[in-house]
Formats: C-alpha cells, structure tokens, sequence
C-alpha cells in the first residue's frame, strides 16, 4: 500500500513538471519563427538555397504542431495514467526538434563564410541555453533535444577535416558535458519546488478540512446555546408566572389578620417565594447582558450609603454562618449607575459570604489617583489559579457537584463581571486556595457628588386611581385584581386586547398596566398603542414582561414604556404605580 502511495505521489509530481514544459513550449514559436526568417536570408545562397528553405519550412512546421500538441495536453488535465507515455512522445518530438537545429549545420557549413559558421554555431548554442529553461522540467526531454543537436553538430564539423573544427567538436562535447551537470542541477530544483507546491497544496486541503470541522462545532455550539437560552427563556416565562401570583396573593394575606402561627407560616412561605424570584431575577440580569439592553446611567455617587444598605440586608446571611461581615467607612464618591453598582456588589457579597464558614467578609473602598478600588475580602475556599477565568462564565460553580439550588446558579459572578464591562469597569480576582479571596471593581472617582438617599419606600396612602389590567393568565389576573383593589384602586382586568378595548370604551383608565406576551402572538405594546389610540391620548402605561428570550428584551425595552419584570415584588410595583400617577396629576 505504501508503495502505492509513492507511486501516485512520484506520477502527480511528473504531471507538474510535464505541464510546466508544455507551457513553455508556445513562448518559443514567434522568437523561433523570426530566427528562421533571419537565418534563412543571412546565409541562403547559390548552392544552399533551397535546402535552406526548405529546413525553415520543415522547422515552422515542426514548432506549430509541437505548439498544437501542447495546447491540447493543456486544455485538460493530464491523466496520471499517461504521464509516462508523454514523457517518451516529447522526447521523440524533441529529438526531431534536436535534429532539425543540428540538420542547419550539414545544410550551411560547407558553403558559409566564417561570418555564417559563427553564426550557425552560435545559433545552435544559443538554442542550448534556452532550452535550460524551456526543457528541464522533464531531464530526459532536454537531453534528447541536446545531445542530437550538439552530436550532429560535432559529427558534420569532424567532417570538414580542419583541425579548428576539430578543437571547436571537442569543445561540443565538453560543452554538452557541462550542460548535462547544469540541467541535472535545474532539474532537481524544479522536482523539488513542484514537491513543495503539492505539500503545500496538501497542507492547505488539511487546513481547510480543519477549519470547516472547527466551524461545524462552532455552528453547533452556537445552536446549542442558542437552545439553551430559548429553553431558560421559555422555562423562566413559565415559572415566572405563578410564582408572580403568588407573590401578589401573599401581599393580600399579608395585609389581613392572623394568628402567631399563620403570620410564621405566611413568613416561611414570603421566604420561598423570595427566594425563588432570586433565582428567576438571577437569569433575567444575565439574560439582560447577553441581549444587550444594559444601558449604564452614569451619575456621581457616594458608596458609603449604598455598603450601609447592603451590610444592614446581608449581615443575617453572614450572622447565620457565624462569620464576621462588616464594610469600612468612606467617602468616596465614584461616577457610576447606582442600581448596576448594587448588583453588582450584591452578587461579589453573596458569593463571598456563601463560600466562606470561617473568618469573615471585609468590604473596603481604596482611592488610587483617579480612581476607587471596591475590595470585597473574604477568608473562604480560595480558587485554584486555574479556575480564576471559569469563575466568571455562566453556571460555573466551584464544590457544588450536586448543584444545591441554596448555593444559587452560578451566574453571580458571570452577572458581575457582565455588568462591569457594561459600564466599562475593571473587575478582577486575586484568590489562593484555602486563604481567601478578592474581588476588585475599579471605578472613576467623581467630585461634588450629591449625598445619596437610598431609602425604602413605604405604602402611606392608598393610589386611588382607575386602572386596566391585561394578562392572558387568569390566576395573575386574579392575584392583581386583589392587590390593586386592596390598594385603593378602582380597577377592571382583560384577558385581551378586544376584551380591553371593550372595558375602555365603558370607562376610561387612568394608568393601563399589561403584561408583555399575550395570546395570539399579539404583545402588550401592541394592546397599549391599541388602547391610546381608541382613547386618543397617550394614558401612563406599564409593561410586566415574565420574558428572558434577548430578543424579547430588546423589542420591550424599544417601546419606550416603563417595563417591571416578573416577579414582579409588590413593593415595586407600587411605587411604580405612584410614579404613574404623579403623571396623570
């Protein structure tokens, strides 16, 4: 078999030389045609005449068909199969061609001046050094042209029985000698460039066979992500939904009376609940950052509230695993978005607490020149170095093999780092394994930051206002219906965009609120525009949207309405509802 493959290899090679001298044969016809010309006039007289004529005719002839035949071989490709059969029918063809060059000798020297013999002589050396380069792609082709022109050559001026001539034949064949060794060495490199152009070629074939395996696994990398985020878009609109209503009916029973024992059920239950929408809320900020509708309000700001906030809401968490938690004062303000901040700090924090059952977290802001150094320190498991960029990527979570849901997705530091980049910050990670980590968010420092006002807002009135709600989800509907109402709204729900259309044209609302994906693949962009233009004003509107898919985040975020995301915490949504209504006054 190996064999074989030399073989086929050593006959691919032979067709590249074969078609690099067939090549070269048509350059030779117009120089050979007015060479002829010029040595037929120059040395044409009474006793050579015509056999002079007719050696040009025989030449011309000669070199149209050897051009003809090679543009035939040309044309097409060169079978393997006869590469070796046309070897031997050039050498034929070149051995006549040889012949004809030696025959100018026979037919002139006896009757040229010594002028015309140098001529001729010089002619016949001359046709040596250019078939170098035209026939010592194929060694054989060019000695069979060489040698029987040079031999006749020597052979016809032995004849003329003068001693020059003698010396001038045995110069020929040292000549021939030397031109043989050249044309040996010509040839070699020829063989060895037409190996190399096949070795490239092959590495070429092999490059392209890998780019394409490479980028039918990037295809289908890429529709294996592009199934998952559809999966984790479709799977998260879904839970979202009764995970929403239960929210708004825990709010309703929250708010009516009970035992001891319900309230601590009712509280168990808040618990559940909140921490399911952690979860979902967890996916919908990496969802967020994939489709690209981050959009950073950079503002100056002062961090130390925002620590405050965040160590009065976490301290618990670090209280439960009997580790310190505690953020050092300062007053540094930096130029950033504050709600993007605290996520981000939210999730270093959480990640840091939940990884650490012994020492403590340490939360610090260093200036360094024109910027501030958010540290988050902990004495926790450490990350091998070889870990420290798989941290950052998407459901990649270190000692959870079983993945226990209390130790989240492992989207944390993915939505940390996204949101980073997405204000154009510096996050990085020092970390050894059993010592603890660190986590460092670089900002801008900022001057004549207004001192910042991070309060809770509490429900001290009741809304009373008119509202229409749209939801094709009875249950969501019905959790809604409750809420609002308990808050002093008047307010009627629709499960369509017809249905709605109905209700408005009985009683106008003051604020319209609709979740964002209806029946129909109909969306409550389109109910809202529906619902103004029928009223023919643009009434305060809000959209609720349980979506994660990218796509659907771009097209909600491109209405241009307030957009809430299920689900959707009560308190939120009531000072939504507020906002709203400032706006009808």
């Amino acid at each position: 078999m190996r064999g074989n493959l030399l073989r086929l290899d050593e006959d691919r090679v032979l067709v590249g030389q074969l078609r690099l001298l067939l090549g070269n044969v048509a350059s030779a016809l117009i120089p050979t045609l007015f060479l002829s010309i010029v040595l037929v006039l120059t040395l044409s007289n009474d006793s050579n005449a015509l056999a002079l004529k007719v050696w040009g005719v025989a030449l011309m002839s000669y070199k149209l068909f050897a051009m003809l035949h090679a543009r035939h071989y040309l044309a097409s490709d060169i079978p393997v199969a006869q590469a070796h059969r046309l070897v031997w029918t050039l050498i034929v063809l070149n051995t006549i061609d040889g012949a004809l060059w030696g025959a100018l000798a026979w037919v002139t020297l006896d009757t040229s001046t010594v002028v015309g013999s140098i001529l001729v002589i010089s002619t016949i050396a001359g046709m040596v050094g250019s078939s170098m380069s035209r026939l010592t792609p194929v060694l054989p082709v060019f000695m069979a042209f060489v040698t029987t022109m040079l031999v006749l050559l020597a052979t016809k001026v032995w004849t003329l029985g003068d001693p020059a001539y003698n010396s001038l034949g045995i110069v020929g064949i040292i000549f021939l000698t030397s031109v043989t060794l050249m044309a040996r060495n010509s040839a070699k490199e020829i063989r060895a460039s037409i190996n190399l152009r096949f070795e490239n070629v092959a590495l070429l074939e092999k490059l392209q066979v890998k780019t394409e395996i490479a980028e039918a696994a990037q295809r289908e990398a890429e529709h294996a992500n592009t199934a998952k985020s559809k999966f984790l878009a479709a799977a998260s609109h879904d839970l979202r939904q009764p995970i929403h209503a239960q929210g708004l009916f825990l709010e309703v029973l929250s708010r009516t009376e009970q035992t001891p024992y319900q309230q601590e059920l009712l509280a168990s239950a808040r618990a559940a609940s909140e921490a399911s929408s952690e979860l979902l809320n967890a996916l919908l900020d990496f969802s967020r950052i994939e489709a690209g509708v981050i959009d950073p309000q950079l503002q100056p700001f002062r961090v130390q509230p925002l620590l405050n906030k965040i160590e009065n809401e976490l301290a618990l968490q670090a209280d439960a695993k009997n580790i310190v938690y505690r953020s050092r004062e300062t007053h540094t303000a930096v130029l950033t978005d504050p709600v993007l901040l605290e996520l981000i700090l939210r999730n270093l924090i959480s990640n840091a607490i939940r990884y650490t059952d012994q020492g403590g977290v340490l939360v610090a802001c260093r200036q360094h020149g024109e910027h501030a150094a958010l540290e988050i320190w902990d004495t926790g498991i450490g990350i091998a170095p070889e870990e420290q960029k798989e941290v950052f990527r998407e459901f990649h979570q270190l000692g959870n093999p079983e993945r226990d849901r209390r130790k989240g997705l492992g989207l944390g530091l993915a939505i940390a780092d996204g949101l980073a980049r997405a204000m154009g910050y510096e996050l990085t990670l020092n970390s050894k394994p059993g010592r603890g980590s660190v986590f460092r968010l670089t900002l801008p420092l900022a001057r004549n930051a207004p001192e910042s006002n991070i309060m809770l807002h509490s429900k001290t009135r009741l809304l009373n206002a008119r509202l229409l709600f749209i939801d094709d989800d009875e249950i969501v509907r019905e959790g809604m219906l409750h809420l609002l109402r308990d808050w002093g709204c008047e307010c009627e729900a629709a499960e369509s965009i017809e249905e709605a259309l109905a209700l408005v044209q009985l009683n106008v609302p003051d604020v319209i609120v609709s979740d964002y994906r209806l029946r129909e693949q109909r969306t409550g962009v389109e109910a809202i525009a529906a619902l103004r233009k029928l009223i023919g004003r643009d009434i305060p509107a809000l959209l609720i949207t349980g979506d994660t898919a990218p796509t659907r985040l771009r097209e909600a975020q491109a209405s241009g309405i307030p957009l809430l995301h299920k689900p959707v915490s009560p308190g939120m949504l009531y000072r939504k509802l507020v906002e709203l209504q400032q706006e009808v006054v």
